[in-house]
């Protein structure tokens, strides 16, 4: 009969055998999903430039930063990328000049954004939008180490008097071409890095809005609309559905900077920063803010009107 010393060190040279089956397992779903997503570093036509042009008022400038998701990759004209939609959408809010310039870059990570930033030049962002997370999870990047990178770039800006708004990492468990067991790998990842870059950014002076269900139940309820032919990436309705849930937060932002009228929603729920954060990694278009007066480890929750 086996000695019990025996039996365990076979149980952990079991363990270590099958959690290294699996790593193997989830790598080679990884590289098959790379190779059906496919990638490129074409970018669409510029979207820079002045939206509203004809309205009253200096404009107000507007710095889109982070990956794909905010260059508008798969776009063939600008005014179907994200900046564009963001410059439009804003124009017509605020009744006011917008003037955009996209630092965006295809596969960006959140260790980017600095770099990002010193491409601006002299260009002065009043409000300055970032979207990022998806490569920080696909390239293994820690939770942790993306938030407080991005953290710093939210606090760079914030230093500059810019309005910052973060949309969070979007839920990558519900895009097809990724199989299980990693789709639920992914899912895991991508909601903890939300939570987590919901939290630095608040801290930091930004506010975060949850983008966690554009790659939801809409997305998969509507997949051949939502998604564009890599079935990765948005397409042109995914990004305007993208973009539907940040505008509102860039003018609240801005409307709240020039002391104008508060939020036009449903009564502030305050409540710790950590449980912001999980609310709104289950919430599409949630934005957390930090809650004035009340110290930076407590948060507002503002939920969008359905």
């Amino acid at each position: 009969m086996p000695r019990p010393r025996t039996v365990a060190a076979a149980a952990a040279v079991g363990s270590t055998v099958t959690l290294s089956g699996l790593y193997g397992f989830l790598v080679g779903e990884a590289l098959l999903a790379r190779r059906a997503i496919g990638m490129t570093d074409a970018r669409p036509p510029s979207p820079d430039g002045l939206y509203g042009a004809d309205l009253p008022g200096s404009p107000i400038q507007v710095l889109v930063l982070g990956d794909s998701a905010a260059v508008g990759y798969g776009m063939e004209r600008a005014d179907a990328t994200p900046s564009a939609m963001i410059g439009i959408g804003l124009a017509h809010v605020l009744d006011a000049q917008i003037d955009v310039r996209c630092r965006a870059v295809v596969g960006a990570k959140a260790s980017d954004l600095n770099a990002q930033i010193d491409q601006v030049g002299d260009f002065r962002p009043d409000l300055a939008v970032i979207i990022i997370g998806t490569n920080d999870v696909t390239h293994q990047v820690s939770p942790r180490t993306s938030a407080n990178h991005l953290g710093r770039a939210v606090g760079r800006l914030v230093d500059l008097g810019t309005e910052v708004v973060v949309g969070t990492c979007p839920d990558l468990g519900t895009v097809q071409p990724i199989m299980q067991p990693l789709r639920t790998v992914a899912r895991s990842l991508s909601r903890t890095l939300a939570r987590r870059q919901t939290v630095a950014v608040v801290e930091a002076g930004g506010r975060a809005v949850s983008l966690g269900g554009l790659l939801g139940v809409l997305f998969m309820a509507e997949r051949d609309v939502m998604f564009g032919v890599d079935r990765f990436h948005p397409s042109e309705t995914g990004y305007a559905n993208m973009v539907s849930v940040l505008v509102p937060a860039l003018a609240a932002s801005w409307r709240e900077h020039e002391r104008t009228a508060a939020y036009a929603g449903p009564p502030r729920d305050v409540m710790s920063l950590d449980e912001a954060a999980s609310e709104a990694s289950q919430n599409a278009g949630t934005q957390v803010v930090q809650e004035t007066g009340q110290g930076r480890s407590w948060a507002t929750v503002l939920r969008r009107r359905r």
